[in-house]
């Protein structure tokens, strides 16, 4: 369990500028961007406490931040 929260810009450290351009001119990677953010925040604030949920619940959004995660990887590497 991490309590560091998992930016874009943290796990993407080369790919800030990138990001900053296709989330000001792509609604898809915008909301890619966005959604990702969602559920990284509800990641960090089950793993904190802040709003703790059960444990699989916890497991289930970090498999889908995982999974967001890949799809943007892809979509930067294009």
């Amino acid at each position: 369990m991490s309590h560091t929260p998992h930016e874009l810009h943290d796990e993407f450290p080369g790919y800030a500028a990138r990001i900053s351009e296709l989330k000001q001119h792509d609604a898809h990677f915008a909301k890619l961007a966005d959604d990702y953010h969602e559920l990284n925040r509800q990641v960090h604030t089950a793993e904190t406490n802040v709003a703790p949920v059960a444990g699989l619940t916890e497991v289930e959004l970090r498999k889908k931040r995982a999974a967001l995660k890949d799809e943007i990887a892809a979509y930067l590497k294009d």
